[in-house]
């Protein structure tokens, strides 16, 4: 099983070193004995205060203030190295009342997962019709609702392979780690996906579950997963945090 490093940089002024330090030994946790096996990507992480350096040859995990941080270039997605880059904005968590370490663990599951943003599955119901979904992890049941405590930590529930494979019948597997979801591509409350009807080409939506029945949100956020899809890689720019 082939491990991937892991730098996690406090680049806030809302939380202390010692809360992001404090998290990262349960963050690891759920990396080595809840992912891993149901993935079979692995990571080691390693926390960096602020001030410091990470390894040049290190994913990064960074946690910021919130959007205003990445100033007029807008939203980044890959280091310097151009290797994979997660931004965790907490003080927009802690405006919300949402825990900051849920949105951790969502962007470093799925940073493991789909580190370039371009995996896709292809759910081809007839010979006329199809959809592309993201390869998105945690997507689908991110809401802290649907968290799950490790130490003194709530982190991200996340989807297993299985949700991705819609012949399965309800009930049939386990299709997320905390047994919410009961069948392939079910969405929780609060829950989304990045979805590509190829018959129609009208590039990515954003298929949710809020509100009731499932309907399409058309703009993704800026600097979101979903918004860096539609993309072209050779417009990504290197962050400087």
């Amino acid at each position: 099983m082939a491990t991937i490093h892991v730098a996690v940089i406090n680049a806030s002024t809302v939380l202390p070193d010692s809360a992001v330090q404090a998290a990262v030994p349960d963050l690891q946790t759920q990396v080595h004995r809840d992912f891993a096996p149901a993935w079979g990507l692995d990571a080691e992480l390693t926390f960096v205060p602020k001030g410091a350096q990470p390894l040049p040859a290190a994913w990064q995990l960074v946690i910021l203030d919130n959007s205003d941080q990445a100033g007029a270039l807008g939203y980044h997605d890959v280091t310097a190295q151009g290797l994979p880059l997660g931004k965790v904005f907490a003080g927009t968590d802690l405006q919300y009342h949402l825990q900051w370490t849920v949105t951790a663990s969502h962007e470093l599951l799925e940073m493991l997962a789909d580190p370039e943003i371009n995996l896709t599955v292809f759910v081809q119901p007839t010979a006329s019709r199809g959809t592309l979904y993201a390869y998105e992890v945690c997507d689908a049941c991110e809401a802290d609702t649907f968290g799950y405590r490790i130490g003194n930590t709530l982190v991200s529930d996340f989807v297993y392979p299985t949700w991705f494979e819609p012949s399965l019948k309800p009930g049939s597997t386990q299709f997320d780690y905390g047994k919410h979801i009961q069948q392939p591509l079910a969405l929780l409350a609060g829950g989304y996906i990045g979805v590509f009807d190829v018959t129609r080409g009208t590039g990515w939506h954003q298929l949710t579950a809020e509100a009731g029945p499932l309907h399409y949100r058309m703009r993704p956020h800026v600097g979101s997963r979903r918004e860096r899809r539609r993309t072209p890689r050779d417009q990504w720019l290197p962050s400087t945090r």
